[in-house]
């Protein structure tokens, strides 16, 4: 039983009480008595009086010893490099894995000395025994110890069965299982199958879908195109009808002015034009358009109208003015003689003088000027023109 009052420190020979191995007593001779380098009064550490069993006598201070008890607070820390690595759970890591390799050799021993013994009896005791079914009245086993032939096919039957059954039925579905299906290998590989016909039918069917779309986009553009070109079509024969019909007006509607619109003056030659230039007039340019003729050849009224102006004038000779009804001044110029007078009312055709060469000329001729309401000289081939006289 330990004793529940603090116990002493242990001895220890590092104490000035119980010497030191390393110090030097008066009149000791170091090594001198155990012939060891470090001896002391007390011993080495091969013969020490405290704590090891190389003592070589038991000679020594007698001591009284009591019970010691260490505790956290009596013992003292160990200090330096030789330190002990606490345990943990109970043991030490190198420990544990040796403890497991020496079960798992002891195992592996185990297994390879029952493989090659022959096979042992068991007894069971009578309580189990006796408890036991018979092997007879097992299902598919009784056949096996019965002696007719006909036991021992639906023995062999049986085990013929269970030998051709799947190892499991794993990954049936139960549709699979309602039709038959026993071989989980062979639902996996028959879905394998169906999920590729259906991916190939997809892709069949997108093919197709993509390729009647094109031919639907096709045909549309076609018909569209053809489409266009039956609206151009259209388009081009109603923008030729009715040029047709505005060519058609126009001859109409020149007719009718050429029919209230004349020629002045006949056997005639075209000599000079609008906008010539030349030193000969006084504007630089010629301001009418001439038709030379013999003198006497009768000039008639280009149109309907009433003359303003009858008589000689400077360069122009005996001149005639006749306005027409919108404000137009037809000038008649060189006459050797005029037939009317004004105030007078003309209509187309009326002889109203005759050709000759008065005022600057250098022969006889007409020389005709087209005037606008507004006075502006204009060229009098363009005029006689759109009003479909041909000159």
């Amino acid at each position: 039983m330990a004793s529940n009052k603090p116990a002493p420190e242990a001895p220890s020979r590092f104490v000035s009480e119980y010497g030191d191995d390393f110090a030097i007593r008066p009149g000791t001779f170091v090594g001198a008595e155990h012939e060891a380098p470090y001896a002391t009064d007390y011993g080495t550490d091969r013969g020490s009086g405290f704590g090891n069993d190389f003592r070589a006598d038991d000679s020594g201070p007698d001591r009284t010893w009591e019970e010691w008890n260490p505790t956290e607070d009596s013992v003292r820390p160990v200090r330096g490099k030789h330190r002990v690595a606490k345990q943990r759970n109970g043991l030490a890591r190198s420990s544990t894995v040796l403890g497991v390799g020496v079960i798992a050799a002891v195992g592996a021993g185990g297994m390879a000395t029952a493989q090659s013994k022959p096979p042992v009896s068991i007894s069971l005791p009578d309580s189990i025994s006796d408890n036991l079914p018979d092997a007879k009245s097992l299902p598919g086993v009784g056949a096996l110890f019965s002696g007719e032939s006909e036991s021992e096919t639906a023995a062999e039957k049986a085990v013929a069965e269970v030998a051709s059954a799947p190892l499991t039925t794993a990954g049936i579905t139960t549709a699979e299982a309602e039709q038959g299906t026993t071989d989980a290998g062979e639902a996996l590989r028959a879905r394998i199958l169906q999920q590729a016909e259906q991916q190939q039918d997809a892709a069949d069917a997108e093919i197709k879908a993509a390729a009647e779309k094109a031919a639907a986009e096709k045909a549309a553009a076609e018909a569209k195109k053809q489409q266009d070109a039956a609206e151009a079509k259209v388009a081009a024969e109603k923008k030729k009808a009715a040029e047709e019909a505005a060519k058609k007006a126009e001859a109409l509607r020149l007719a009718k002015l050429a029919a209230s619109y004349a020629i002045p003056t006949s056997s005639y030659t075209i000599t000079s034009t609008f906008g010539e230039a030349g030193s000969m007039w006084s504007s630089g340019y010629h301001t009418g358009l001439d038709f030379a003729a013999p003198t006497g050849t009768p000039i008639k009224a280009i149109h309907t109208g009433t003359v303003t102006s009858a008589g000689y004038s400077g360069s122009y000779g005996y001149r005639t003015v006749l306005e027409l009804e919108d404000g137009t001044e037809l000038w008649f110029c060189h006459q050797s003689s005029m037939d009317v007078s004004i105030g007078q009312k003309v209509t187309t055709g009326d002889t109203i003088g005759r050709v000759g060469a008065t005022g600057n000329v250098t022969g006889p001729h007409l020389h005709l000027e087209v005037h606008t309401p507004d006075g502006t000289g204009i060229d009098p081939m363009t005029w006689l023109r759109a009003r479909g006289l041909t000159v």
